[in-house]
């Protein structure tokens, strides 16, 4: 039997992603800003504190929502959507569900640090950094096996007046930011309905789902473009009445962007 050994995070991270869904496929493809708060009582500021210089540093953390992992996985670029064995993919159901995420050091002050363009969610464990060190860390030469054959399918999203004003609106009202949502889930293979939520519509565009919203879009696989049109609530107009069951404890914020935006017809 292989011994087992017990890691204790020494930070968290804080962002305003909370959910998978809301996690770009790798941080490069993000535009997001978050921190890492270090844990008290282990001088981990003095650790930390020359860090200060370094213009990356690499994150290691745990998949915290993750209980279970898979032998064989398929990646969203994976050529003809084949199956990869884990090991030779970057996907988080991993047998010790450990990530990694080189990320943009801002600043450090203290017990927190700052970054930027990250792929981690919300009460993330961190369990280690490290800092980029590019003549060590950069291979541009290097082999990359299968994903050579890869063909990444990568869409051009265009976010309508109406649907940014939407949205703008969304934030204001303490909802989620569906602009980012939708970069980055329609800004590749957005018609892939294994991985994400998709609705055809009778007009013939599409709607993806974020939890309790819903997001019209269409998309010209020709010339690889998405364009977002607007977002309606997911709840009728009889499950926001006053005294209706709030088991997503989220009807306060569609009644207030209702109310905000004056748009019923969002309504189904």
């Amino acid at each position: 039997m292989m011994k087992t050994y017990e890691i204790c995070p020494i930070g968290v991270f804080h962002c305003p992603e909370r959910y998978r869904y809301e996690t770009p496929r790798q941080g490069v493809f993000a535009d997001n800003e978050g921190v890492i708060e270090l844990v008290s009582g282990m001088n981990l500021e003095t650790a930390a504190a020359d860090l200060a210089g370094f213009s990356r540093i690499w994150v290691l953390f745990l998949f915290h929502l993750n209980e279970t992992w898979n032998v064989r996985v398929r990646p969203p670029v994976a050529p003809g959507q084949r199956k990869v064995g884990v090991l030779a993919t970057r996907s988080p159901h991993r047998p010790n569900r450990i990530g990694m995420s080189c990320v943009e050091l801002l600043s450090v002050s203290g017990r927190q640090i700052r970054v930027r363009n990250f792929d981690l969610l919300d009460d993330t464990p961190v369990i280690d950094i490290k800092p980029y060190i590019p003549r060590a860390d950069a291979f541009p030469d290097a082999k990359t096996g299968w994903l050579e054959e890869a063909e990444e399918e990568l869409f051009q999203v265009e976010l309508s007046p109406v649907m940014q004003d939407q949205a703008r609106c969304l934030l204001a009202c303490g909802g989620p930011d569906l602009e980012k949502f939708c970069i980055i889930q329609l800004g590749s293979a957005p018609l892939d309905a294994g991985r994400k939520r998709l609705y055809s519509r009778p007009d013939g565009g599409w709607e993806i789902g974020f939890r309790t919203w819903r997001i019209h879009f269409t998309a010209d696989l020709s010339i690889r473009q998405v364009r977002v049109l607007g977002i309606r609530s997911h709840y009728t107009a009889g499950e926001l009445l006053p005294g209706a069951s709030d088991p997503y404890n989220d009807k306060e914020i569609h009644r207030a962007w209702l109310d905000a935006v004056d748009a019923p017809e969002h309504l189904f």
